[in-house]
């Protein structure tokens, strides 16, 4: 398919998904009157912007705030991937650790993003906590109009995010590359350095925190076992390029099909990677960011390998808004960027509240420019 229209296809879907009103709604109870408060003033400023508020049973929901009690949290289901959950909690001192308190909770509530507010002597302050291991504060006094203002600021993005995360497997991988290939040991390799260098926080441990039906519910819906974080790729030839897959251990990738895919191509009409596997393996899903690592490849023939990293490097152009992974709207902003450094063949483009994506003609070329210095603890904002 031409490349051409398949980004036009994409350009469409993003502005479809954006334009589109949000439809949304309440799960759980508020049990406070401080998230009473919040409930209120999120459904007012939310309606105020053209959305549509239903009930929790309503399953055209596409944005959810599950309000949920820090001692028992109970998960919201999604019947549909599509669907952003937000969960709020109220924290009636302040923890030690705000990553360590928050997060455990995103987790066990199966939400996207984590609206932690907490109880301080001078009032509530609220904090983002997200998948990617970071949290942030949001300013404001709380209750106030310019406060659920930047609420709504930092959420409705979020919401109005389009995923591409399904894959379409086909077991036509030539028997000459089952046991992979130069570029999968390079591949492989450079998952080992990037464990050397600190840069793979552990897989955080979901099948610790979420109950055998919750565990199920997600790998259903998401195809996905765990949370890892960072991903590697190098391009194979002109449409095709090894990456590393979804919820696997990058300093120990070995098998072709389990921990590194072979994606071949996209497809628009299903919004899907399509991956090239062995017929003898069963297939995990490559990584989310897969959509991302295939515009950067389709567009710049220069660009022969790709790491994403939670770290951070001074000085580098940023995305202005934190899409989550796997988003037609995160992969096109960072392509944006891309496109627009100086060399596209060596870029260092940051992600807001995230981390590195970083391309180079070999992982070689990348390493060496990794460790001439990074910081390991992105910045927040």
């Amino acid at each position: 398919m031409d490349v051409t229209v398949v980004r036009e296809q994409l350009r469409a879907m993003r502005e479809a998904s954006e334009a589109r009103p949000l439809v949304f709604g309440f799960a759980g109870e508020p049990y406070d009157p401080a998230l009473e408060r919040f409930a209120e003033g999120v459904r007012d400023v939310f309606q105020q912007r053209g959305h549509h508020f239903r009930p929790e049973g309503d399953g055209q929901l596409r944005l959810v705030f599950n309000f949920v009690n820090p001692g028992r949290p109970r998960a919201y289901r999604r019947r549909a991937k599509a669907t952003f959950v937000v969960a709020v909690v109220l924290e009636a001192h302040p923890p030690d650790d705000v990553l360590r308190a928050g997060y455990p909770l995103l987790v066990r509530s199966l939400a996207n993003l984590c609206v932690y507010l907490v109880r301080h002597p001078e009032g509530i302050r609220t904090f983002f906590v997200t998948l990617e291991q970071g949290y942030y504060a949001v300013a404001g006094e709380f209750g106030s109009r310019d406060y659920f203002e930047a609420v709504y600021e930092r959420l409705q993005p979020l919401a109005c995010s389009q995923l591409v995360i399904d894959n379409v497997f086909e077991p036509d991988l030539p028997p000459e590359l089952w046991e992979g290939d130069e570029l999968t040991r390079e591949l492989a390799e450079a998952g080992r350095r990037l464990d050397a260098l600190g840069l793979l926080p552990a897989p955080f441990p979901i099948d610790q925190l979420l109950s055998p039906r919750d565990l199920r519910h997600i790998e259903l819906l998401y195809g996905i076992g765990g949370l890892s974080y960072g991903n590697l790729s190098v391009r194979k030839d002109a449409t095709r390029f090894w990456m590393s897959a979804s919820g696997v251990n990058k300093a120990h990738m070995r098998v072709v099909g389990r921990d590194m895919l072979l994606v071949k191509g996209f497809d628009p009409r299903r919004a899907a990677m399509i991956l090239s596997v062995p017929p003898h393996v069963q297939p995990r899903r490559v990584s989310v960011d897969a959509i991302e690592h295939w515009m950067i490849y389709t567009e710049h023939p220069q660009v022969g390998a790709i790491v994403h990293v939670h770290a951070w490097m001074e000085g580098v152009r940023s995305t202005l808004v934190n899409y989550p992974c796997g988003t037609l709207q995160l992969a096109q902003a960072v392509a944006d960027l891309v496109r627009q450094a100086p060399d596209p063949g060596r870029a260092v483009v940051g992600l807001k509240n995230h981390g590195l994506t970083i391309t180079g003609p070999n992982l070689r070329d990348i390493f060496d420019r990794l460790e001439r210095g990074f910081i390991r603890q992105v910045p927040m904002e």
